[in-house]
């Protein structure tokens, strides 16, 4: 079975009893996020919003809310795509068992994209921006957003659609100073491919022309964002997972999705930008006000029973954390031929991917002496110079082999396993002044701060404690110490307020000099340390999202030795919140209440989940 359209998708799911139909008008300023946000966190069905105010086109979210609806909707291709990337790892792999791949060829003809001249459903009819669902999920968001766009490009000169480039790429319909319906905001982040395309466009005297996909099978979604190999194209990718080819059409002068609910085509202006944001994003904090290209609208496009697909993101997990466990779930026999020597590798959803990377490699440079980290720091130099893992800020390598069953995915296993094996002289490599994510704003300006890799190999050093050392106290302003995880100690210090807070943790570090620390290799200084320590995602949030490491690193008996730095004893993490952060994301308390009503006086969202 494929799917041909979103609709195709919502029947599907709610004839296996995977959704629920909201019949009441819905707000979607505020109040669809709200609710969204409630069935997710419950981890209920998929929403169908059949009444939304404002517009006269129903919306979709949370189809991706758990990982089994994930992957329920991909039940039919998820093994044979998987059996081509198997492939892709290793060729020879079909001769060895070539009963198991006989299906590989035929899964591949999916993906081949078909080109439509007649009957192509998104020329059903046409619309403008501002009777599309306005979708705003946290009250200082600039406007309302696409927050599952599928934007596609071609770089100048050219109409192959194997050349073309799908991203998700945030797209703000309203708000700021774009002209209602004639303007779009389009916000793309470094390493990305639309960039490539934009500088083309700007060395020629083509006009930047591109098209915004909402909606069609559930599989173009998730190819948009999909981390693919090298020669294998995004529309190719959502053949195989969908089981049917992407069609598409060339109409007045734009590339269109066939199957797409909705398409809003223009051109990229050059040389000229507006601001876009602020909006509520994935690492749980805003995105703020920053100047983006803008694209002049054409034309909006949509198909019969035209359903509008999006989501909400906040501090994760939310549904989007379901991209990457199927991510993971696909590429995993990848790793090695993309990060030689590497075994494993995870981007921890619960600290906003970017901030904190976990990898296992091979550590086989120099097997007749004790084992040091020599191999993974050249793995560790590949994976931050590589597309999306560079913009890692804390890259926590180990090596394989040193502790039977260590695995990426068991987050509080891997941590235990470098901090009772980790040496603050000789484990950590910053990397100062450089690149980091877009959306972190620890770092010392936009897209700028540190990273520092912990490379971590040998036998067992320490056993991590869960109780303080005897007679332990600390400093005036310092206070409520407590255990995150056996040896991590988080311990509240006062509210960072300017240049001078930095000083914090170095007198954090002096202090502690006192006491015998060996079983709590890692303290971090915080703001609410009941809070970082109540659970430890809690801690992983906190910690890696607020810390900029060339800054915010500090330890006991710290030292330097030729531009190394280290220390003897605890190292410290600040993670406070300082005043140049991004504000966190913050419910609107009336549109809670509102929606608490909903679900417990009576309601029509009573029993929904």
């Amino acid at each position: 079975m494929s799917y041909h359209s979103m609709i195709d998708a919502v029947r599907d799911l709610e004839l296996n009893g995977k959704l629920a139909r909201i019949k009441m008008e819905v707000d979607p300023d505020l109040e669809m996020a709200e609710i969204h946000r409630r069935v997710y966190e419950a981890q209920g069905p998929a929403l169908f919003f059949e009444r939304v105010k404002g517009s006269p086109f129903p919306a979709l979210s949370n189809i991706y809310g758990t990982f089994e609806r994930t992957e329920f909707l991909f039940r039919h291709t998820l093994k044979k795509v998987q059996k081509v990337i198997e492939l892709k790892a290793d060729p020879a792999n079909f001769f060895k068992n070539p009963f198991r791949y006989a299906s590989a060829p035929f899964t591949a003809l999916s993906a081949l994209p078909m080109r439509k001249r007649f009957g192509a459903p998104i020329l059903h009819g046409r619309t403008t921006v501002s009777q599309l669902p306005q979708v705003k999920s946290w009250p200082m968001d600039g406007g309302a957003f696409v927050t599952l766009p599928q934007v596609l490009t071609l770089p100048p000169g050219s109409r192959s659609i194997m050349q073309s480039n799908l991203g998700m790429y945030r797209i703000q319909l309203s708000g700021n100073e774009y002209v209602q319906d004639k303007e779009v905001g389009m916000h793309y982040q470094i390493h990305r491919g639309i960039g490539v395309h934009h500088t083309a466009y700007n060395q020629s005297d083509e006009p930047f022309r591109a098209s915004i996909f909402v909606g069609g099978p559930p599989a173009h979604a998730f190819a948009a964002i999909m981390p693919l190999p090298e020669g294998l194209s995004e529309l190719t990718f959502a053949g195989m997972l969908g089981g049917r080819r992407f069609r598409y059409l060339w109409h007045e002068g734009h590339l269109l999705s066939a199957d797409a609910d909705f398409v809003i085509t223009g051109i990229i202006r050059k040389g000229e930008k507006k601001p876009e944001g602020p909006f509520g994003d994935h690492l749980g904090y805003y995105s703020l006000q920053h100047d983006f290209p803008v694209m002049e609208v054409e034309n909006v496009y949509y198909r019969k029973n035209a359903v509008w697909h999006f989501t909400v993101v906040g501090r994760p997990p939310q549904e989007d954390s379901s991209f990457g466990y199927l991510i993971h779930e696909l590429v995993k026999l990848l790793t090695p031929q993309e990060f030689p020597g590497i075994v494993e590798i995870n981007a921890v959803d619960a600290a906003g991917v970017h901030p904190l990377l976990l990898a296992i490699g091979s550590e086989r440079y120099m097997p007749f002496r004790e084992r040091r980290p020599e191999e993974i720091l050249t793995q560790a130099n590949r994976i931050l110079g590589s597309g999306q893992t560079s913009l890692a800020k804390f890259l926590f390598i180990a090596a394989q082999g040193d502790s039977p069953g260590l695995n990426t995915h068991d987050i509080g296993g891997f941590f235990s396993h470098v901090l009772e094996r980790v040496d603050w002289t000789r484990d950590l490599h910053f990397q100062t002044k450089t690149t980091i994510d877009t959306l972190d704003y620890s770092g010392t300006g936009w897209n700028a701060g540190s990273k520092v890799v912990v490379a971590c190999c040998g036998d067992k050093k320490r056993s991590l404690a869960t109780e303080l050392p005897a007679g332990f106290s600390l400093p005036e302003g310092y206070h409520n110490p407590r255990f995150a995880r056996p040896g991590i100690l988080a311990i509240e210090g006062p509210a960072f307020t300017d240049e001078g807070s930095y000083k914090d943790g170095e007198l954090l570090a002096k202090d502690l000099e006192r006491f015998s620390m060996q079983g709590i290799p890692l303290a971090v200084l915080c703001d609410d340390s009941s809070f970082l320590s109540a659970t430890f995602n809690n801690f992983l949030w906190a910690t890696f999202t607020r810390a900029n490491p060339s800054h915010d690193i500090h330890g006991v008996k710290a030292f330097t030795e030729h531009k190394h730095w280290g220390c003897h004893g605890t190292l410290i993490i600040d993670a406070r919140i300082k005043p140049h952060h991004a504000p966190p994301l913050i419910e609107d308390k009336k549109v809670k209440e509102k929606v608490d009503s909903m679900f417990t006086k009576g309601g029509e969202l009573e029993g929904l989940v």
